[in-house]
């Protein structure tokens, strides 16, 4: 147990000096490019159009699962996955919220393309699964049936 502690405290250390030397900036460890327009997109067309593409296709090597009914439209689990070589971004779309655009990863090159999280989801709606790869925007969808919302419903 103390041996884990001051590993923990050499590594919160040498990071600490790393942000104070201006070696790392919080954007490097913390998070990705925030796209604004891309969230406040209301569809899938506008989403691809703020994040650089101007069209996409539909594609058998993205698939996206979640549950065929969720019970309630807070949490609603989400998978995606691409069989595309050099996939390098995935995002998650679902066309009846406010905000089409519910959350979007940048894949590291060498990794498996899957991700997994939980959407918010107003009412029963396609949920679209997103794909950057090679230079070219593909999607897959599936519906999910709400029984209750998530949206302030």
């Amino acid at each position: 147990m103390n041996q884990n502690r001051r590993d923990m405290l050499r590594i919160s250390a040498v990071l600490g000096m790393a942000f104070t030397a201006g070696l790392l900036k919080a954007s490097d460890v913390f998070a990705a490019d925030w796209n604004q327009t891309a969230f406040d997109a209301k569809s899938l067309d506008d989403v691809v159009k703020a994040l650089g593409g101007d069209k996409f296709a539909v594609s058998g090597d993205v698939s996206i699962t979640g549950p065929d009914i969720a019970e309630n439209g807070a949490v609603v689990p989400v998978s995606v996955s691409s069989k595309v070589p050099n996939t390098e971004y995935m995002a998650i779309l679902v066309e009846k919220n406010p905000s089409a655009m519910s959350a979007g990863f940048n894949i590291p090159a060498g990794t498996d393309a899957a991700i997994s999280t939980r959407v918010k989801m107003g009412a029963t709606s396609n949920v679209h699964a997103l794909v950057k790869a090679d230079g070219k925007w593909l999607v897959a969808t599936k519906e999910i049936k709400v029984t209750l919302g998530g949206c302030g419903g």
